[in-house]
């Protein structure tokens, strides 16, 4: 949906999904909903970006943000309003329940082009399972 009041534009996004909704320069703001891809059992692929760093917001719901780096795994049990910024060449990625919705910050042009995509090892999966909170599993 958009709209708008006196110079401002009011933007939401309700569908599934990654939704850019503001483009300015050289970045860009966008809602992401959950869809399954972010669910339990759609875990096991990670992204990096590596000419930007990527921040996310939990806006509601439920989510983990988990990194992979030389050190092993770490996963993080998001918090609403707290800002997260994943910095550029980071192995990441979100899991979130049916009713997560997270606001995305980063660069413009950020794409397949300019990102890497893998799959965890065996021993990353349940690196990061160990460290699911109770509300997960």
């Amino acid at each position: 949906m958009e709209s708008k009041i006196h110079q401002i534009e009011v933007r939401t996004w309700e569908g599934e999904g990654y939704k850019p909704l503001v483009s300015h320069r050289d970045w860009l703001v966008a809602l992401m909903n959950w869809e399954s891809r972010f669910d339990l059992s759609g875990i096991g692929k990670v992204e990096r970006h590596n000419e930007t760093d990527e921040v996310f917001v939990l806006q509601k719901g439920r989510s983990i943000l988990f990194i992979c780096n030389q050190e092993g795994i770490q996963a993080i049990d998001m918090q609403p309003g707290v800002l997260y910024n994943v910095t550029r060449g980071a192995w990441h990625n979100v899991i979130g329940t049916r009713e997560t919705q997270w606001l995305i910050v980063e660069s413009n042009d950020t794409s397949e082009d300019n990102s890497d995509y893998r799959d965890l090892e065996n021993d990353e999966l349940a690196a990061l399972r160990s460290q699911f909170p109770s509300w997960l599993k």
